[in-house]
């Protein structure tokens, strides 16, 4: 074993610490040598005692590297004293000691044996990544540790983590590696005005070739992008090589940006985030950032999820960019502007994902109280339990039923599990065949990549499964994903004990009934007044892009879509026969009265609904009570607003009454007449009016006025006559109206009289109302009744202001009486007699 990595002075220190405590957390960066050297030190530990080392790896492309690493160290193949073993795919023998594993193989192994025999250590490998895998495999194996095996020991590994959080969580002590590393300038390449992402990358990666030697490392968030940017860059140079690293490429495609480039041979790596760590690329002196990942997130509002594009964090960010000075000083071009601040580090997996799988690991496992370093949150557990039940994986009390236990076995998605082991026996080679298409990227290409019809998916790999002997090609689909999505078939096929692949074309509701079993909440029925609108199981609303294939199908089950405010767009569904949900998922289906409000018709209706979740199958018209309307009244009221009841002029006076004295006189304990507050007590003070009623117009301005008045008791209505009354009576002797509520902003606002002037000679006082408390706001009119002063200040207004209105208006108006002295005049609201 070699002592040229930087880890290895620290490495007995590290086989020291192990012997005296049974965890540990170790820090070291990339290239320090954790990964391929820790496993080799503790081999021979004698606490070890001849027992395995499980090495949990994140990344396929990752396990498979170390493997071989180590096993070459030893002078050996993989598969002898180091190997590996992920979905699918095994190297491992009798002989072997340490084993690499990867995805949900740690947790299979603890659920299948809680003792673990014969595994003497568990090393948890770049931990920072908070994979969901990692997070419960630590937690299971902390458990187990806690209760079954304190020999056990446990191991935490990572470039880049809170060391002291992760040490307290794990109750461990830390140990840090220096990194192997030269300095790395940072530069920042802007990007220019309509420049796509691989645009602006490849225009970067020409720079890195032409200001650096040797060979240029690109992240882009995904194989898309990927495939673009190679055909950009392949343009600009041919005499570079340009190879991809993600994890849809086939074994030998992997080993290539692995090994090094021929003598005399730039290379340009473009890879997905799986080599930010773990794997060793020889040769590269810059990096091209584009700063992007994509990662699942998961939807709860709506049970889907998607992978999404997102910023790199800041950790992310420093890994990659440390990948340029492994061998020499290099440089990393940053793709986003320098003032952009990313988040510190990566966030958890089981914070933004879905969490069936987890639900059902924890439902194996019969407990939820697991040393979590962060604990799954509680809406999402909820909601996973909901869907395991949903596909028969936990009855009522969320205990694991006999589906469920032969779910978990599967290894599957919960949904697809389910889907699997309820085929027939005879479609189980087509199953494995879905299995395999609905976790991979669809292999469509050209306009046939637009198609949501998931069979031509199934007939895409199909056709070239069939015709591959004679070498025909698969139609307008990826050879190299039809062939990634058969090896997993093959995968599937083995675990479902299948001995022969389906071929030819299925018929048409085959594929769709199949699925219905892994997604029985997207069943999607069709509207009868929107062709390509269709309403969801879960009562959310769906509809088809213009040239869908799926127009005209009656029902569907919806396997992928985007969301959006109103009605998602359906991206992947199949058709299917309905009869599928009578016969497999009857329980799920439900008989009820129900009320609605017709919105088109503008009525209350009773129906009797016989409802698929909360997908309706069929009504009854039944007739209606008495008060059976009043619910869906109240209901449509609530949705339009408190204003589209018949309000008279009278009731708005009242409200408009009743919310200034409240303002005023709060002892009095008058009631809340706002918009607000009688929508939100319509129950008492309306729904009496509303007996016997069917349609809004029913209810007349009259009952309203009543029922706004019933909200007072005698002493209230008459305090509100007393010191809010509608109108007052002024010196001419005339009743005149006040006028409450003019200002929204301000409920108790002063009432407005608006009074022609010469009906308030003699008056000394501006009158009040709310017991003498509140002067009411005087609109001083013309003999035409138009605005001459607003005050609440009459006597002023006598005092300092009417004898210029008196100026001004007595040669305009000649026949109304203008006195000096308005103090003593006798109000009148008529003109002088004729002659005077």
């Amino acid at each position: 074993m070699t002592s040229s990595f930087p880890i290895s002075p620290l490495l007995p220190e590290i086989v020291a610490s192990l012997d005296q405590r049974p965890r540990l957390v170790l820090e070291a960066p990339p290239g320090a040598g954790k990964t391929t050297q820790v496993p080799l030190a503790l081999l021979h530990a004698p606490w070890l005692a001849g027992q395995r080392i499980i090495m949990l790896e994140p990344r396929r492309i990752a396990a498979r590297a170390a493997a071989s690493f180590m096993a070459a160290q030893l002078g050996e193949d993989v598969g002898g004293t180091v190997g590996y073993r992920i979905r699918f795919e095994s190297r491992t023998g009798p002989r072997t000691r340490i084993e690499v594993v990867t995805e949900g193989i740690l947790s299979r192994m603890i659920q299948d044996d809680p003792s673990l025999d014969g595994i003497g250590a568990i090393l948890f490998d770049e931990f920072h990544e908070r994979h969901l895998a990692g997070d419960l495999g630590a937690a299971l194996a902390l458990d187990v540790q806690a209760g079954l095996r304190p020999d056990l020991r446990l191991m935490v590994m990572s470039a880049t983590l809170d060391g002291e959080r992760i040490a307290q969580w794990f109750d461990a002590p830390r140990i840090s590696s220096p990194g192997r590393s030269f300095p790395v300038r940072i530069e920042h390449v802007a990007a220019r005005a309509q420049e796509t992402t691989e645009q602006h990358l490849a225009r970067a990666v020409m720079q890195a070739l032409a200001e650096n030697d040797g060979d240029v490392l690109a992240f882009l968030p995904g194989r898309r992008e990927i495939e673009r940017a190679r055909g950009l860059i392949e343009r600009r140079d041919e005499h570079v090589e340009v190879v991809a690293l993600h994890g849809e490429l086939s074994l030998a495609e992997q080993q290539l940006a692995l090994t090094p480039a021929d003598p005399g041979t730039r290379r340009v790596v473009l890879a997905t985030n799986v080599a930010e760590s773990s794997v060793t690329l020889p040769g590269i002196r810059a990096v091209v950032d584009a700063g992007l990942a994509r990662e699942p997130r998961f939807d709860p509002n709506s049970g889907f999820a998607r992978l999404e594009t997102v910023n790199i964090s800041q950790a992310s960010a420093d890994q990659r960019a440390g990948r340029a000075g492994r061998v020499a000083e290099g440089t990393a071009y940053r793709l986003w502007p320098q003032s952009r601040r990313l988040e510190p580090s990566r966030s958890a997996e089981i914070e933004h994902t879905e969490l069936s799988g987890l639900a059902l690991e924890l439902a194996g496992w019969g407990s939820d109280a697991l040393p979590w370093l962060d604990a799954p949150p509680v809406g999402a557990m909820s909601q996973a339990r909901d869907l395991l039940r949903r596909l028969g994986a936990l009855d009522d009390a969320s205990a694991m039923t006999r589906l469920g236990r032969d779910m978990l076995a599967l290894g599957a998605t919960p949904r697809l599990a389910a889907a699997a082991l309820r085929a027939p026996t005879a479609l189980r080679s087509l199953v494995a065949d879905l299995l395999a298409l609905v976790e991979a990227r669809s292999p469509l290409r050209g306009e046939q990549a637009r198609s949501d019809d998931f069979r031509h998916r199934v007939a895409a790999l199909h056709l070239w499964r069939d015709a591959g002997a004679r070498g025909a090609r698969a139609g307008s689909a990826d050879i190299g994903a039809l062939a990634a999505i058969e090896k997993a078939a093959s995968g599937w096929r083995r675990r479902l004990d299948v001995r022969t692949a389906a071929s030819g074309v299925p018929d048409t509701h085959t594929v769709g009934d199949l699925l219905v079993h892994a997604f029985p909440d997207r069943v999607a029925r069709r509207e009868e007044s929107q062709a390509s609108r269709y309403l969801l199981a879960n009562g959310r609303g769906a509809r088809l892009h213009e040239n869908s294939a799926l127009h005209g199908e009656p029902w569907i089950v919806v396997l992928d879509l985007r969301l959006e405010a109103r009605d998602s767009l359906i991206y992947a569904g199949a058709p299917f026969d309905p009869d599928v949900l009578e016969r497999d998922h009857a329980g799920r289906f439900v008989t009820e009265r129900v009320l609605r409000w017709d919105d088109t018709r503008q009525i209350a209706e009773a129906f009797e609904e016989r409802r698929f979740d909360a997908l309706p199958i069929s009504r009854k018209p039944l007739p209606m009570r008495a008060d059976d309307a009043i619910p869906a009244l109240l209901a449509a009221i609530r949705s339009r607003g408190i204003s589209s009841l018949p309000w008279s002029d009278a009731a708005r006076r009242l409200r408009a009454r009743i919310g200034a004295l409240r303002a005023w006189r709060p002892e009095l304990g008058l009631p809340d007449v706002d918009d607000d507050a009688l929508l939100a007590s319509m129950d008492t003070w309306l729904s009496p009016y509303l007996s016997g009623k069917r349609r809004l117009d029913a209810l007349q301005a009259a009952e309203l006025s009543g029922a706004l008045g019933a909200m007072l008791d005698y002493e209230q209505r008459r305090a509100l006559d007393a010191h809010a009354p509608e109108e007052l009576k002024v010196p001419s002797g005339m009743t005149r109206r006040l006028e409450y509520g003019e200002r929204d902003d301000e409920p108790g606002a002063p009432p407005v009289l608006a009074v022609k002037l010469q009906e308030l000679f003699g008056l000394a006082d501006t009158p009040r109302v709310g017991d003498g408390r509140i002067a009411v706001m005087l609109h001083l009119l013309s003999p035409a009744g138009r605005p001459i002063q607003v005050t609440q200040d009459l006597a002023g207004f006598w005092n300092r202001t009417y004898p210029e209105v008196k100026k001004e208006l007595k040669g305009r108006y000649p026949r109304h009486p203008w006195p000096d002295d308005p103090w003593t005049a006798t109000a009148t609201h008529r003109a002088k007699p004729r002659g005077t």
